[in-house]
């Protein structure tokens, strides 16, 4: 299993770069950055740096690790420049990055931006469009595509990616299109979930495959889900009590090992761990170096 790092992307660059840096010297294996132009929240005053200019920093600072978007918004940036930037940074990077993709999500942004913000079945609808372009402009010398959102005309793309298959991630977990676009065109697929949720997940995938008769082994699986590694036993206590929203792996090393555990069971190649909940400084740093080293090292 591969185990990847998500900063947040609401602190300094310099900050996220440092990160970086640490993760890649202490054995992770990639770094992930969300693409949001704002805080999804009623201050939205805080600092979002524009997500593929910030890869690309990264690309040409942070050595090794496979980096990529968590997701990118579709509804963000026309899918064939989208294209030309993914395959710009994977040069930059020599050949590591996963352009990660999604129908794009949250309002508050497409409001403030003037961006059109569809229907969840139109933004799912011009997603699709999007990664048949992707791919083709990836794979062809130049590509004329007439759809009903996007259109091309002979168009180039120039340097190809060094990477011959730059891989395709999308990230979502609905059941009826997005697993089915999954199938269709995914490399990878992300998805924030428990092993019990990314299991049944898995097998609707699978059978979206089926029904197209392509190899789900073609496509490979990765998790988000929060993390709290601690020995206080009565903190421990209080986040498994709450019920956050959002997945969560809490417990001291022997626990998260068994969660690990099960993940790996349930078919997932890669865990992302983001830093939201690691505090900051020192503690987060010590928090990402006790996981990697006592919790990780059993799965290399």
């Amino acid at each position: 299993m591969r185990f990847s790092f998500w900063p947040a992307a609401a602190q300094p660059f310099s900050e996220v770069a440092s990160l970086g840096h640490h993760v890649e010297q202490s054995g992770w294996d990639g770094i992930w950055y969300s693409d949001h132009f704002m805080p999804n929240a009623k201050d939205t005053s805080g600092p979002m740096p524009e997500a593929w200019t910030t890869l690309a920093a990264l690309a040409a600072s942070v050595p090794r690790i496979r980096l990529g978007s968590l997701v990118t918004g579709n509804t963000y940036r026309h899918p064939a420049v989208l294209a030309k930037m993914a395959a710009t940074v994977d040069n930059i990077s020599g050949g590591r990055l996963v352009l990660g993709l999604g129908s794009g999500w949250q309002e508050n942004e497409h409001t403030a931006y003037g961006i059109p913000f569809h229907s969840v079945n139109g933004r799912l609808r011009h997603l699709e469009e999007a990664c048949q372009i992707i791919k083709a402009l990836f794979g062809q010398e130049s590509v004329t595509f007439d759809g009903k959102y996007y259109q091309l005309k002979d168009a180039p793309l120039q340097p190809k990616p060094q990477q011959q298959n730059l891989p395709l991630m999308i990230g979502g977990g609905g059941e009826k299109v997005t697993l089915r676009i999954t199938a269709k065109y995914a490399d990878e697929w992300n998805v924030w979930g428990d092993p019990d949720r990314l299991k049944h997940k898995m097998a609707i995938l699978d059978g979206h495959c089926s029904d197209i008769d392509r190899d789900p082994a073609e496509i490979e699986r990765s998790a988000v889900a929060l993390l709290f590694l601690s020995d206080d036993e009565a903190f421990l206590k209080k986040i498994k009590e709450g019920g956050g929203a959002q997945p969560t792996i809490a417990g001291n090393v022997n626990e998260i090992t068994d969660i690990v555990n099960d993940y790996v069971e349930a078919g997932v190649n890669e865990l992302i761990v983001p830093d939201f909940t690691m505090g900051q400084g020192a503690q987060k740093r010590d928090t990402l170096d006790r996981f990697i080293n006592e919790v990780a090292a059993n799965y290399r």
